[in-house]
């Protein structure tokens, strides 16, 4: 009796142990962060831009630890590739306090016989902030000439110092070879540099601003307030502008820019707007005839029944077909950003034609 009494006993605090570990489990498991699952065809994406590869391959390139890097054959399903920087540079973290790795808003496009990766680092709601450049014969993983090279900084901003934010970088290249690059967020909106011919890297001119919702201008070299949607401006950090890209079509350059809050997920308000010039300098119009400098610009996607918001877009045509590529906050997905592609079509004025119908596929 004593030792059916005795194995009783051991029974009961064998069954209290793996309670207690199970409770502690859960409690674990609920501090534990939830990571979305990877969904092959609907791909949880932040800033894409997307080249096509010597393997017949598309490449999207999006904000995550190095950059991060999905492909595609069909632009239907989807899976990971290795990320662009293997570890941090170090040239990035002594010139960006705070910044450890997590790369934002990178751009691509292949010039001279090489790929150009332009990256930004920073950290968020801050101007301390830099882009730097990396390159690479083939975007092919499997390929034996495959390898990134970081080339360093390209260009920087100083908290307390510049106006301007150097982030979310696009290149531009202009009919006479002339590489330009645009970037930008908040302050006082996006920037034009030109680049180096001979490196695309070193800027030969100083910043000039092309797109703003608020901020100042100058007239006959004075500062003059104005006014954007019936508000006065008061700084440069409330210009809710960011995101630039520049791509040619026909005889118009055109420059899509992101307007509102990107990144609150139910509460993102991203909108895509663009206008155009024939120059890459601009000065650049919406469809009403305002100055993107000016606060002008024409909305092309927005929040909608679908969306929260559409928003930091780029801009490429494959095989003959223009293509609209950004990321989307999703209702259904409790705001989840989402990779958003969609055809692009210019009408006989060369203004893009709204899409006739949004769907979540």
């Amino acid at each position: 009796m004593k030792r059916i009494f005795t194995t009783l006993i051991l029974l009961s605090c064998i069954m209290i142990g793996q309670a207690q570990t199970a409770t502690s489990n859960a409690n674990n498991e609920q501090k534990r962060p939830r990571w979305p699952r990877f969904d092959s065809r609907h791909p949880d994406v932040h800033d894409p831009v997307m080249a096509l590869g010597e393997d017949g391959k598309y490449y999207i390139f999006a904000t995550g630890m190095g950059v991060g890097v999905i492909s595609s054959k069909d632009m239907q399903e989807w899976e990971f590739e290795p990320a662009v920087l293997q570890q941090a540079p170090q040239w990035a973290m002594d010139t960006v306090r705070g910044y450890r790795g997590h790369t934002w808003a990178p751009d691509i496009s292949y010039h001279n016989g090489l790929w150009h990766l332009y990256y930004s680092c920073s950290t968020f709601g801050k101007n301390g902030s830099a882009i730097g450049l990396a390159v690479n014969k083939t975007l092919d993983p499997t390929s034996p000439d495959f390898g990134w090279t970081d080339k360093g900084m390209v260009i920087a901003s100083h908290r307390n110092k510049d106006n301007w934010n150097a982030i979310d970088p696009n290149l531009i290249v202009s009919k006479r070879g002339v590489p330009y690059l645009t970037y930008g967020s908040f302050w006082d909106g996006i920037q034009l540099v030109e680049l180096s011919k001979d490196d695309y890297q070193t800027p030969v001119t100083e910043p000039v601003t092309i797109a703003r919702r608020y901020g100042k201008r100058y007239i006959n070299g004075k500062n003059i307030n104005f006014t954007i949607e019936g508000r006065d401006t008061i700084e440069a950090g409330e210009n809710a502008i960011e995101a630039p890209f520049i791509y040619k079509h026909g005889k118009y350059y055109y420059l899509f820019v992101s307007f509102d809050y990107c990144c609150r997920g139910e509460n993102s308000t991203y909108k895509t707007v663009y206008g155009r010039s024939k120059n890459i300098e601009g000065p650049y119009y919406d469809k009403e005839g305002r100055r993107m400098d000016q606060g002008g610009g024409t909305t092309l996607f927005g929040p909608n029944i679908i969306y929260f918001g559409v928003g930091h877009c780029s801009v490429y045509n494959f095989h003959g077909q223009d293509y609209f590529i950004s990321h989307a906050y999703e209702k259904a997905r409790n705001g989840r950003a989402k990779l958003f592609i969609r055809p692009l079509y210019f009408d006989n004025n060369g203004w893009i034609v709204p899409e006739p119908q949004i769907s979540s596929k």
